[in-house]
C-alpha cells in the first residue's frame, strides 16, 4: 500500500472518532503529534490525538470531516490533507450543549518512516472553532 493509500485510511479512522484502536495499525509505536493550538497543548502523540478526536465526537456526535485536498509529497514521505471539520455541539460535554454549529478548517501534515506514520503536525485554529461552539 502507497503511502498515500494509508495517509488516507489513517484519516478516516482517526476523523471518524475510530480511536487508536482504530489508527495505530497505520503508525509507529510511539508516534508523535504536534499542534500550535491551545485545546491540543498537552497531546504529544498521535495515539493521544486519536483518542482525542474519539472524545470529540460526544459532545458532537454529527461530527464529520469534508475533504478538500489530499496531497503525497513521495520525495519528503508526507501526505497533507486539507479539510473541514462540521458538526453540532447537541450533547453535554466539556459545557452544556449549546446546538451551535462548527465548520473548522484544518490540514493534516503527516510524516511516514517506510510505510508507518512517524509524527504528524495538525494545522488548526482552536480559538476560532470554540467561539463558534460557544466554549470559549
Amino acid at each position: 500500500m502507497s503511502i498515500q493509500e494509508i495517509g488516507r485510511e489513517f484519516l478516516e479512522a482517526c476523523d471518524t472518532g475510530k480511536g487508536w484502536d482504530g489508527c495505530k495499525d497505520f503508525c509507529h509505536e510511539g508516534a508523535t503529534f504536534s499542534a500550535q493550538a491551545d485545546a491540543l497543548a498537552d497531546v504529544t502523540t498521535l495515539e493521544g490525538y486519536a483518542d482525542w478526536m474519539k472524545g470529540l465526537l460526544t459532545p458532537i456526535p454529527d461530527g464529520h470531516y469534508e475533504l478538500k485536498s489530499f496531497s503525497t509529497d513521495d520525495e519528503r514521505g508526507i501526505v497533507n490533507a486539507f479539510a473541514v471539520f462540521h458538526g453540532t455541539h447537541s450533547v453535554d460535554g466539556p459545557v452544556p450543549a449549546t446546538w451551535k454549529k462548527l465548520a473548522a478548517d484544518y490540514v493534516y501534515a503527516i510524516e511516514f518512516d517506510g510505510d508507518k506514520i512517524s509524527h504528524m503536525t495538525k494545522i488548526w485554529n482552536d480559538t476560532h472553532s470554540l467561539k463558534q461552539l460557544g466554549w470559549a
